[in-house]
């Protein structure tokens, strides 16, 4: 319950009038950061490393581009925005740097914000009107780069984040099996939203291309 935090999205709330995108949209998206920041989800981040990553699966895979399509944002830095996202992704799954986030809060909003952030900018991308392969290409680029992280993470076979090593029993949890959990969540939900989009600007730039307004 950071008042800072609750007062950034009572402030990004009051600014839903001037919004040039779909209002409904931006609505969702700020109630995902709602539910990842001042819900029992973030307090349980701190424990388990699964629900670390479904938290940040709320920020970068449904969130962001919620609150693209409420902007109406547009890039046309696709690939640099890719490989800034791809790069932060891994940046803050990997041990060192994680455990600097949980040991510092301004390095854990730094994390966090980075995350959103450069989540944006890639939404922004992959969202833009037109060149429809380009937005494919994103999108399954993106759900291939979680997934080797995913499949890292679910594969290892010792636990890779001290931070968790003594934080997972009270919920039935081995810290390894915590973190396969983490890696099953990055593998497989968090690739929904690139599938669902590629398919749906796939599908609709076919059916245009049959039936040309």
């Amino acid at each position: 319950m950071d008042p800072v935090v609750i007062g950034g999205l009572i402030l990004a709330l009051a600014l839903t009038g001037r919004t040039a995108g779909s209002r409904t949209a931006w609505l969702a998206g700020l109630a995902v950061l709602a539910i990842t920041f001042i819900s029992p989800i973030c307090a349980l981040a701190s424990s388990l490393f699964s629900v670390r990553v479904l938290h940040h699966v709320l920020i970068v895979a449904v969130a962001a581009p919620l609150l693209v399509l409420g902007l109406r944002m547009r890039s046309q830095d696709g690939t640099l925005a890719f490989l800034t996202h791809l790069g932060v992704i891994w940046l803050w799954h990997m041990p060192a740097p994680y455990q600097a986030a949980l040991d510092s809060v301004p390095i854990y909003w730094v994390m966090e914000l980075s995350l959103l952030l450069s989540a944006i900018w890639l939404w922004s991308a992959i969202l833009a009107p037109g060149n429809v392969g380009r937005a494919i290409t994103l999108s399954l680029g993106t759900l291939v780069q979680m997934g080797l992280l995913g499949a890292l993470l679910t594969f290892a076979n010792h636990p890779l984040f001290a931070a968790h090593l003594a934080t997972t029993a009270p919920f039935g949890l081995s810290p390894l099996e915590d973190q396969q959990l983490a890696g099953l969540l990055m593998w497989v939900p968090a690739a929904i939203p690139y599938v669902g989009l590629a398919l749906h600007r796939l599908c609709v730039d076919l059916l245009f291309r049959e039936h040309p307004a």
